[in-house]
């Protein structure tokens, strides 16, 4: 067998098994720094437990999301783990009426029954606005996404909520759609701040997006933090050793991928259905040089 180097027919003793040792793993951008970081995760996990994983990357286009599930589903993955382009839910659900389990992660989709392993979305927005509030900043500006979705909208509401309680009102003017990238970051600041002078401070969406709003305030003249503080959320590698080191707000990576993980393992062994489970994991504050106590009135 060694000098022939034969290779056992995989595929053939899956079917004898039903079982082919895959599992299917749906991200909405490969090239975001977070879901490449829960990509390796994963894959470390399963290969540790002889499976290999095949990966899409759905760019949030939800046409390409559902031509992955088919590709899947034709492959015969033994389960599917996702983190869901859009609120639709109608593809996914006839994946798991096949029998395929599936755990959303990252974003729940309203009235599809699924397992979801989530951080604590509202929890985002609530300690970022706790934190921002108690420097004693008032006039605060806010880098959303461009679709609402479930972990955007909790987000939000979080933020809110935090100001609200240091009687502060949410100010829509001071809001403004700038999606996930360093470019449009970077362009989302520099409009924010032409729109009100008076902003001290700036929350965005994500880390990448925060960074670049740090860029895009450098090049308008203004400092960061001294003249407008900056923080984002998932602390990313790179917000640790940029200048200055980004304040952010961590995302548990490892601990929802070991769940989302363990939870799929246990649909694969156990196939007959039990009630689905909801796993939500709180994130942590964490304060680097871009955010400071307001200086100016």
């Amino acid at each position: 067998m060694d000098e022939l180097d034969y290779q056992p027919n995989l595929l053939a003793g899956s079917l004898r098994k039903k079982k082919t040792g895959t599992i299917g793993l749906i991200i909405p951008d490969n090239s975001n720094m977070l879901y490449a970081d829960i990509s390796k995760n994963f894959e470390d996990i399963f290969f540790s437990k002889n499976y290999n994983i095949i990966v899409g990357n759905s760019a949030y286009i939800i046409k390409r999301e559902i031509e992955h599930l088919k590709n899947l589903r034709s492959k015969m993955v033994d389960g599917i783990l996702m983190i869901p382009a859009s609120t639709e839910g109608e593809h996914i659900e006839r994946i798991r009426a096949a029998g395929v389990p599936v755990v959303l992660l990252d974003r729940k989709i309203m009235g599809l029954e699924v397992d979801y392993v989530l951080p604590d979305n509202y929890q985002f927005g609530y300690i970022a606005g706790k934190y921002l509030t108690g420097l004693g900043h008032k006039d605060i500006g806010y880098i959303d996404r461009f679709q609402p979705h479930y972990h955007s909208i909790e987000r939000k509401k979080g933020f809110k909520d935090a100001l609200a309680e240091g009687g502060i009102t949410f100010d829509d003017d001071n809001v403004l759609e700038g999606g996930l990238s360093y470019d449009r970051g970077a362009e989302t600041a520099k409009k924010l701040i032409q729109k009100n002078k008076k902003i001290t401070a700036l929350f965005s969406f994500n880390d990448i997006n925060a960074l670049g709003a740090i860029r895009g305030l450098n090049d308008i003249g203004l400092k960061v933090p001294g003249d407008v503080s900056v923080m984002g959320i998932d602390d990313i590698a790179i917000s640790s050793i940029f200048i200055p080191s980004l304040t952010t707000i961590r995302y548990p990576v490892k601990e929802m991928v070991d769940e989302a993980s363990r939870i799929l393992l246990d649909r694969i062994k156990q196939p007959v259905f039990k009630k689905n489970k909801e796993v939500v994991i709180k994130p942590e504050l964490i304060i680097r040089e871009s955010t400071s106590p307001i200086t100016k009135t």
